[in-house]
């Protein structure tokens, strides 16, 4: 009878163990800024790290090789000598590409406004429903970012639950006053991050990005399948009204991909690259010096 009752509990065990979405690496650094103590911004990092990656963000069950993998570089910029910190972060996530042992970026992005207050030993506790420290809600917002993408990249429009998740999030937290919750705190900031994959304006750019790398997946068993549903997914591109090409999104999406889009299109013919790199070139022009490798021979 106790065999039983082990064996009953141990689907349990196992959906708690294997529950946990983020894989994610923190660095927390201060290398201009004096007198902090060394031993608290560590304790911080792992209480940070045990945060993103001991919560559950969905209600599905991950087992842990498909945990999502993460990295945040938190950089402290100023001190107040208490609990106030003026930071900066770098926040990036990948998935694995099928048949490979290659990571493909999936978010690359700087927040240039991630202050927080902490003091040693506090708890990082965090609600949907309620804001309660803007470090929790920070962490909260960009795990369920890095979720939606990694969700729109393996299935369409598959991320916008967690989207909306981040921008509950972000709602809470624009009463709260602090900086880059809101519209007119910048044209590159968390706002317009979500705002703009919220905007149905923007889908041909996330239906691209799930297009881009289910070619990638594609190409080591059908390699001209795979160029042709990439060369596809580029025309598609010209749906998006080119004046949104400046905005956040396309920004950050660009910024992340442009190297690995050039990368993965090097191998194919001269006509798929040429069409490529003209399509490139009109809506992602920040990156036109990245493309123009795709017009030399090989």
């Amino acid at each position: 009878m106790k065999h039983a009752v082990l064996l009953l509990l141990f689907p349990f065990f196992f959906a708690s163990t294997f529950a946990q979405e983020l894989n994610a690496s923190i660095t927390l650094q201060a290398p201009t800024v004096s007198n902090i103590n060394q031993a608290n911004l560590s304790r911080l990092q792992d209480a940070i790290r045990a945060f993103l990656n001991n919560n559950k963000w969905t209600n599905e069950s991950y087992q842990p090789q498909e945990r999502i993998e993460c990295n945040m570089v938190i950089t402290i910029t100023a001190w107040d000598g208490g609990s106030g910190y003026q930071a900066d972060a770098q926040i990036q996530s990948s998935r694995p590409v099928y048949g490979s042992t290659y990571n493909s970026t999936t978010l690359n992005l700087s927040d240039q406004a991630f202050g927080f207050s902490y003091t040693e030993g506090q708890s990082i506790d965090f609600s949907d429903q309620n804001f309660i420290s803007n470090l929790s809600s920070l962490l909260g917002y960009y795990a369920y970012t890095i979720i939606g993408m990694d969700k729109d990249s393996f299935a369409k429009l598959s991320g916008t639950n967690y989207f909306i998740k981040a921008q509950n999030v972000l709602n809470l937290a624009q009463a709260a006053g602090g900086t880059g919750w809101k519209a007119n705190d910048g044209l590159r900031n968390r706002y317009w991050l979500n705002e703009n994959l919220m905007n149905r304006s923007f889908e041909p750019l996330r239906l691209f990005n799930y297009d881009f790398h289910r070619g990638m997946d594609q190409l080591t068993e059908d390699q001209a399948a795979a160029q042709q549903l990439i060369l596809a997914s580029l025309t598609d591109l010209n749906q998006m009204d080119r004046q949104k090409f400046g905005s956040y999104l396309p920004n950050v999406f660009f910024g992340t991909k442009a190297d690995e889009i050039v990368k993965v299109l090097t191998p194919f013919s001269p006509q798929i690259r040429s069409k490529a790199y003209d399509i490139l070139v009109y809506v992602d022009p920040a990156n036109i010096n990245k493309y123009e490798a795709l017009k030399k021979r090989l």
